[in-house]
């Protein structure tokens, strides 16, 4: 497959000229990523990884397009697109379904604690084809599978680079690519990425980065 980064956390998948778009937010060229897209997976309410306005205007423009998402984002998107509730799906950890030709399984639950004085919402991490694994802004391994493509998330108001690099060695997929880059300039980024790469090749894990819209087949 053919796997698409833009900026942040949004990443297209296309196999068979079909496509699945994970995590289209505020921070992404979104528009972009979804054009002819069949299915799009969202982690979670937060707006970099989900531009409601955006995926709304998709859903009416493309009546072929269907949503999968945690309930709160879900139940949002059917009061802002009631004639296209029927496509818009509930999806809770530990849940298996096909989409788009994509085989597809759901893990974690929550997001990671950003404060204890800040409610956690539910994140739900997608596993595609038993390949390419998006875990949202979550550091829940998948249990009782082996990640080929694992999707990292670099740095985040919930996270620190020990955990960042923990979260790599810990799933020990072959390759890696980052994602949740958001909001590091390039000094931050440098950082990171050289502990991230030096890290997890210890552990076999392949470290690569991507600029927005670059393109890799995995």
């Amino acid at each position: 497959m053919k796997l698409t980064k833009y900026t942040h956390a949004c990443v297209r998948l296309e196999k068979d000229n079909r496509i699945i778009v994970l995590d289209p937010g505020t921070f992404s060229e979104s528009a972009e990523a979804l054009a002819g897209a069949e299915a799009v997976l969202v982690t979670h309410e937060h707006g970099d990884h989900i531009d409601v306005p955006v995926v709304v205007a998709a859903l009416k423009g493309n009546t072929d397009l269907a949503v999968f998402a945690p309930a709160g984002v879900a139940d949002n998107l059917r009061k802002e697109a009631p004639e296209a509730a029927a496509r818009i799906n509930t999806v809770d950890p530990g849940s298996s379904f096909e989409v788009a030709g994509f085989e597809v399984r759901s893990f974690g639950g929550q997001h990671a604690l950003i404060h204890p004085q800040i409610p956690v919402v539910a994140n739900v991490g997608y596993l595609l084809d038993g390949n390419v694994y998006h875990p949202g802004d979550s550091f829940v391994i998948p249990d009782g599978i082996s990640v080929q493509t694992l999707l990292v998330p670099l740095h985040a108001p919930w996270s620190k680079a020990a955990e960042v690099v923990d979260f790599v060695i810990g799933v020990r997929a072959p390759r890696a690519f980052q994602i949740h880059d958001g909001l590091l300039n390039d000094a931050g980024l440098k950082i990171v990425e050289g502990h991230v790469k030096r890290l997890g090749a210890k552990y076999g894990t392949e470290y690569q980065h991507l600029a927005a819209r670059e393109s890799v087949e995995i």
